[in-house]
């Protein structure tokens, strides 16, 4: 084999370990972030939301919710965490440029990552929240059949183990239709107001042809006015929040009596007790 060719097989097997490191690492680090909003959902969650459910259905729809906004919770804190992470990378490599065991802080990995955010922070943001939101309060469309069957009814498909209903895939199936359909109306109600307020704003043939640049000029813009309006909220919210919590604080914690005068407290309790012994 010639020494080009050794090269040129060489730098591809060196791009395809970087690659899949870089997969390893995301995908790592992304299980590492569901788990822990897994856990935070489920405490702070009602626990008749998802355990005390009688039907079994409902149970399905709501595990299915709890995952998509685990999903959604997960997406966003990686966003969150996304440019500190980037930040303190970066001054890693500069602190160690000739270590060896940090070289996978690359700016690669990093651009992956602000890739794969900006990915799912739009997918979550367009598709899973609204999802979520209307699968759990979708029934079906009208005539769809019914999920399960009482105990003693014979039913054609075997029952669940330790439940008393039988779950059918057309009542799960029938949620999801009905959903996607709502979802699609709502997509194309809110494209078709978008197109006519750029056609009456703009009033020519560019800003309707703009419209198709759907992935690559609106969705971002989206995601851009979204965050804005989240750092306007924050900005708006936090002084609220802790004139709040240092008057909470306030009436619960009990002043200290360090800086107090006891002299000048002990010639008011002795006056005091004058004028109570006078009116005696």
């Amino acid at each position: 084999m010639a020494p080009v060719e050794q090269d040129t097989l060489a730098v591809r097997e060196q791009l395809f370990h970087d690659r899949v490191r870089e997969c390893i690492i995301c995908a790592l680090l992304f299980v590492s972030l569901y788990i822990l909003c897994h856990f935070i959902i489920t405490h702070f969650k009602k626990h008749t939301d998802f355990t005390a459910v009688h039907d079994d259905e409902d149970a399905a729809v709501n595990r299915i919710a709890l995952g998509l906004c685990t999903f959604t919770l997960a997406v966003a804190l990686g966003a969150v965490l996304l440019l500190p992470f980037s930040i303190i990378s970066n001054e890693v490599l500069l602190s160690f440029p000739q270590n060896y065991y940090i070289q996978w802080l690359n700016g690669s990995l990093v651009h992956g990552l602000w890739n794969l955010v900006f990915l799912f922070s739009n997918l979550s943001l367009v598709f899973l929240m609204p999802f979520a939101y209307f699968f759990t309060e979708s029934e079906g469309f009208a005539g769809s059949k019914k999920v399960g069957h009482p105990v003693g009814v014979p039913s054609p498909v075997p029952p669940i183990a330790g439940s008393s209903l039988t779950l059918l895939p057309q009542g799960i199936m029938a949620r999801v239709y009905e959903t996607s359909v709502v979802l699609l109306l709502l997509t194309l109600l809110v494209l078709g107001m978008v197109w006519v307020a750029s056609a009456i704003v703009g009033n020519n043939a560019a800003s309707r042809q703009s419209l198709y640049d759907l992935w690559e000029y609106y969705l971002p813009y989206l995601y851009s006015c979204i965050s804005l309006f989240g750092v306007l909220l924050l900005l708006l919210c936090t002084p609220f929040g802790l004139s709040t919590m240092f008057t909470v604080t306030g009436k619960l914690l009990v002043k200290p009596r360090l800086l107090e005068d006891l002299d000048e407290q002990l010639s008011c309790t002795r006056l005091e007790e004058a004028a109570v012994s006078r009116r005696i």
